[in-house]
């Protein structure tokens, strides 16, 4: 028997041909054998037969792409088309996006009770030199948990690098040579006050210290106590240590270390804020999802326990995802994360019902009531109320609040729809231009409430997604735009982040953009996971205390980011294949400042496809040079990337010398094919 094939394999680096020549051999002693013959030996001979044979197969696998590219035919896109859904979740904020590195900084996560739990922190010294325990004297009424150290050792008799308390922050702290750390904490003593502020790595080395109070000066009452400290190595595993040798006894409390280079100083970790800027979201919904409506009503985001000076923020059990938030991340962050990144801000707010526990239509007044404030926190005058509060946190100018959401996944609970309507009619009374979006499903049939968006989740295996492409085909078009707030293919399919996941969704992202008449916003969810806290997975971004890598998914959303503002061209996909979903839209390339036609293909099966591109309509043809393709796929679908391969999938460039309106493109299996034609 005899076969042949022809590869060709397209990579920024690499291009190979090489032709294989089976031969099966039977005699007694000899079953099979297998002679791989190379590129020049038998080009000629077998080059005919196999291009022949090629050519018959692909024949029956060929696609079409027709697309109206002539002036004035497409549809626009809505400016606010693709952004991005953060949440608490997976430590997201505290111990991600948040650049504080202190964990339980009040010492409140065990509650207003005492004694409270001080996790992670550690005693340094044994019963016979310290003693730690907690009380409710600190200044901050709010916060009336603080730490107390009784020192029972002395100069001579202490351990040499003295006792104290020690805090890891969220898996280590990244100290890195050369950065600057600013370490803030509250203290008062019986005593005069001597300590010494440390950043230790985890091999027991300090990479930073000082000594604060060694003037022999005294803290009879609170005194806010602020040092900076330069590093002197790296140690991505790193504690923070306050320690002392001196007998007596010493308050702490809100004790905090930042670096100093977050970004603008407005204290967003620079790499995970850069990951999302690289999106090009052009609105940002937060705090939550599920962290917003909490377990109980008691545990639930409140945004004025979340603004303010951050000693003063109380925190809260986010009881959802099971871990304490010191609210470092509040309200106030999550409105100067959206203006940094260019985005508008989508405020998801508690509208009375928990998880588990709700209150009744008759009492939610003063939930509504919340809600009023927080719009005039972020868009009031800084002579308001609540404008002052923001102003006098160093904004007096409003930020840009157009889009509020009342409630999350909360649409057929008993108490929804009652305070629904309350909420509504008092922002649309004092605020009729805010958009109002609900979270009952629209999709399927027109909504018996008044909204200007329904929000719409889903969370499903990898083929189902892929054929949800057409979700919003039929969807009614009168009442309502939709907002895909929150999309991900889960589970077996996506594990922590699969190829297999980021070719399903673009699918579903495509379908979406020929919607774009009606789905208005789209975002994936998670955004973020530390990999020490997979509460929820797949997510965009993962990260530690110093890596970060995007997932599949991530990378998938990057050939979408051009699509906000862009123009919907009109186009035809002529196939008989089911496992191919193609489109094409014209945008500005905010980069270059020149216009582009970038074509979109999936292919969701086991071969490659041929396609045929022809775009019509076009007055000259498009250029070769600045044209390029870009392709995200792998040889196993189930592969992952990793902190030790973080581009193992992420889009291959190349640049289209063929580039021309009609062209032909063979798409790889499970692949997603992006070209860029320069007009």
């Amino acid at each position: 028997m005899a076969n042949c094939r022809v590869m060709l394999v397209s990579f920024p680096e690499l291009r190979t041909l090489t032709v294989e020549f089976q031969i099966g051999i039977r005699s007694s002693n000899i079953m099979a054998s297998l002679i791989k013959i190379t590129y020049i030996s038998f080009l000629l001979s077998l080059l005919a037969l196999c291009f022949l044979s090629n050519a018959n197969a692909s024949a029956n696998h060929t696609s079409t792409l027709v697309v109206d590219g002539s002036k004035g035919s497409g549809r626009q896109i809505p400016d606010t088309f693709f952004g991005a859904f953060f949440e608490e979740i997976n430590h997201a904020g505290a111990g991600g996006l948040w650049a504080e590195m202190v964990r339980n900084r009040g010492f409140e996560a065990g509650g207003a009770n005492v004694p409270s739990n001080i996790y992670p922190w550690t005693i340094i010294g044994d019963e016979s030199s310290i003693l730690v325990s907690t009380d409710r004297t600190s200044c901050f009424e709010r916060n009336k948990i603080a730490l107390r150290m009784e020192v029972l050792c002395n100069a001579k008799s202490c351990p040499n690098n003295g006792v104290g308390i020690s805090n890891p922050g969220f898996w280590g702290m990244n100290i890195e040579e050369g950065k600057k750390y600013r370490v803030i904490f509250h203290a008062r003593a019986l005593g005069p006050l001597d300590l010494k502020v440390s950043l230790v790595g985890d091999d027991g080395v300090s990479v930073a210290s000082t000594q604060v109070g060694r003037d022999g000066s005294y803290a009879y009452k609170w005194t806010r106590m602020e040092t900076t400290l330069e590093a002197n190595a790296t140690n991505h595993n790193s504690s923070l240590q306050i320690t002392t040798n001196h007998r007596g006894v010493i308050w702490l409390d809100q004790v905090s270390a930042m670096p100093l280079d977050t970004h603008k100083g407005h204290g967003f970790r620079k790499d995970l804020f850069q990951m999302v800027a690289n999106l090009k979201p052009k609105f940002f919904r937060f705090p939550g999802g599920c962290y917003v409506e909490g377990g109980y009503l008691r545990n639930a985001f409140r945004w004025k326990d979340s603004v303010g000076a951050w000693e003063e923020r109380a925190g809260h059990f986010n009881d959802v995802w099971h871990y304490w938030t010191d609210d470092g991340f509040g309200f106030f962050e999550g409105l100067q994360f959206a203006e940094d990144v260019g985005a508008l801000p989508v405020w998801v707010f508690n509208n009375g019902i928990g998880l588990h526990d709700a209150v009744d239509t008759s009492a939610v007044l003063p939930f509504v009531q919340e809600a009023l404030d927080g719009i005039e926190f972020a868009r009031g005058s800084p002579d308001s109320t609540w404008g002052s509060v923001r102003a006098s946190m160093g904004h007096p100018q409003p930020f840009d609040l157009r889009f509020v959401a009342i409630g999350n996944e909360e649409c057929g609970m008993p108490n929804y729809l009652g305070n629904y309507l309350k909420f509504y009619s008092a922002i649309k009374r004092s605020y009729p231009d805010i958009q109002i979006i609900t979270n009952c499903d629209g999709s399927g049939q027109n909504l018996d409430m008044p909204a200007d968006f329904y929000d719409f989740h889903i969370y499903t295996n990898a083929e189902d997604m892929f054929y949800k492409n057409t979700k919003f085909d039929a969807a009614p078009r009168s009442g309502p735009k939709a907002f895909v707030s929150e999309y991900a293919v889960w589970k077996d399919d996506a594990r922590d982040g699969t190829l297999l996941s980021a070719v399903a969704e673009a699918a579903f992202l495509i379908g979406l953009e020929r919607n774009s008449d009606l789905v208005h916003m789209v975002s994936y969810a998670p955004l973020f996971v530390n990999n020490n806290d997979r509460m929820w997975t797949p997510d965009a971004i993962v990260f530690n205390s110093h890596q970060h890598y995007g997932t599949p998914s991530y990378w998938n959303q990057q050939l979408f980011s051009e699509s906000s503002g862009a123009t919907w061209l009109n186009s035809t996909l002529q196939t008989s294949s089911t496992k191919l979903v193609a489109s094409a839209i014209e945008f500005n390339n905010s980069e270059d400042n020149k216009t582009y036609i970038r074509i979109k293909a999936v292919n969701f099966g086991d071969d490659p496809e041929n396609l045929k591109i022809s775009i019509n309509g076009l007055t000259s043809n498009v250029q070769k040079s600045g044209s390029k393709m870009m392709v995200l796929t792998a040889p196993n679908v189930m592969e992952e990337n990793s902190f030790s391969e973080p581009n193992k999938i992420v889009p291959q460039h190349t640049l289209l010398l063929n580039a021309n309106k009609d062209m032909d493109v063979t798409l790889p299996p499970y692949s997603v094919t992006s070209l860029d034609l320069l007009r």
